[in-house]
C-alpha cells in the first residue's frame, strides 16, 4: 500500500484507543511513523542482483512475528528523538508505534502483491485481493478521521476511521467474489475448466477487476466491471512458460535459471513468455489495463550471458492516451 495510507491507518489505531485527549496528536504521529517504517525494506537491494528487492520487500519487516520487535525499536528511537521533548513516557511511545506497526502488514495483505505474514515459518505470500495498492476512496476517509481526531481532540473520529478501514476491505472481498464468479462464467462459456482463477482489483477502485485463469497451455486475462450489473471486457491470452521449449539454450545450473525460479515464486507461478519479446518472461497478473497482457514487470534473459550472470529486471508503467481512455471507459462500465 502507498505510504500515505499506511501512515494514516497506523495513526488511527493508537488514536482510537488512547484515553488521553492531550496525546491524540502525538499518538497519531507516532502511530503513523510506526505504520510506515516496515516499507524501509525497499532499501534492501543490489545493483548486482536485480531480484534481491523482490525477495526482501514485504518479507521479515512485514511478518506478524516481527511486529513487537519492529514496533518497540521504532518506539525507543522516537522516544529519544521526540518523546522526551514532547513529554510522553517511553512505554507510551512504544505502544503507539507498535500499534501503528501492527496495521502495516495486514493492510498490505489486503492487496494483491503478496506479503510474508508468517515469515520465517512460511514463505507463503498472502494476497487477499480486497483492495488496490492505491485507492483514494479508502485513504481519504481515513485521513479525514485522523486529522479530525487531532484537531478536535476526540478519539471518536479515529474510531470512525478505523471502522471504515475494516468495512471497505470487506466490501472489496465481496466484490472480489462477484468478479471471481463472473470470471468462472466467462471461462465456462469458452468451454474451459480453469486449473485456477483469481480476481484482482484494478488501479484505484473496487469496481473494475482483472481476472486471470490458467488452463493446460494458456493464461487468459479479462476484465470484469462489478456494479449493480456485471459487465465483461474480454481480453488476451498468453502461452504458459515452457523453459525446455522456450529457452532450449538455457543451462539449468546457470544463475539465469535460478533467477527464473525466484521470479516464479514471486509471481505465484503466473509466468509466461512475453508475446512481443521471446527473451522476456512476464508476470501476467498485473497490467495497467486489466484486460490486456501488457505486464508491469518482467525479466529479460540473454543467451550470450555468462553462467553466473543475473537476468535483467524490466518495468513498464507508462500509460498512453489510448490506454488511459480504455481504462476510464471500463471503469465507468461503458
Amino acid at each position: 500500500m502507498d505510504p500515505v495510507t499506511q501512515g494514516v491507518l497506523g495513526a488511527s489505531l493508537p488514536q482510537a484507543i488512547t484515553r488521553n485527549k492531550q496525546q491524540l496528536v502525538i499518538a497519531g504521529l507516532f502511530g503513523a511513523l510506526g505504520g510506515m517504517v516496515p516499507d524501509l525494506d525497499v532499501l534492501i537491494r543490489s545493483n548486482a542482483d536485480p531480484l534481491l528487492f523482490l525477495e526482501y520487500h514485504r518479507q521479515f519487516t512485514h511478518s506478524l512475528f516481527f511486529v513487537p520487535f519492529g514496533g518497540v525499536m521504532v518506539g525507543v528511537l522516537l522516544y529519544y528523538l521526540l518523546g522526551k521533548w514532547l513529554g510522553i513516557k517511553l512505554l507510551a511511545s512504544c505502544v503507539y508505534t507498535t500499534l501503528g506497526y501492527a496495521t502495516h502488514a495486514l493492510l498490505d495483505a489486503c492487496t494483491s502483491y503478496g506479503t510474508l505474514l508468517l515469515w520465517p515459518f512460511s514463505s507463503e505470500r498472502f494476497a487477499w485481493n480486497m483492495i488496490s495498492v492505491i485507492d483514494p476512496l479508502y485513504t481519504l476517509p481515513l485521513l479525514a478521521g485522523v486529522l479530525m481526531a487531532g484537531i478536535k481532540k476526540q478519539a471518536r473520529f479515529a474510531q470512525i476511521a478505523l471502522v471504515w478501514a475494516l468495512v471497505y476491505p470487506l466490501v472489496g472481498s465481496m466484490q472480489r467474489d462477484r468478479a471471481i464468479t463472473a470470471g468462472w462464467e466467462l471461462a465456462m462459456s469458452r468451454g474451459h475448466q480453469p486449473d485456477r482463477l483469481e480476481a484482482k482489483p484494478s488501479f484505484g477502485n473496487i469496481v473494475l477487476w482483472k481476472t486471470v485463469y490458467e488452463t493446460a497451455q494458456y493464461y487468459y486475462v479479462d476484465a470484469v466491471h462489478v456494479a449493480v450489473k456485471v459487465k465483461h471486457y474480454t481480453g488476451d491470452r498468453a502461452k504458459k512458460l515452457d523453459i525446455a521449449q522456450d529457452f532450449s539454450w538455457l543451462d539449468v545450473d546457470s544463475q539465469q535459471a535460478r533467477d527464473i525460479e525466484r521470479f516464479r515464486w514471486f509471481s505465484n507461478d503466473y509466468i509466461a513468455l512475453d508475446p512481443s519479446n521471446s527473451q522476456r518472461i512476464i508476470d501476467v497478473r498485473y497490467s495497467l489495463i486489466p484486460n490486456e497482457i501488457a505486464p508491469l514487470w518482467g525479466i529479460q534473459l540473454s543467451s550470450a550471458a555468462e553462467a553466473d550472470s543475473h537476468i535483467t529486471y524490466t518495468t513498464a508503467r507508462q500509460l498512453s492516451d489510448q490506454q488511459r481512455e480504455a481504462f476510464v471507459r471500463q471503469l465507468l462500465g461503458r
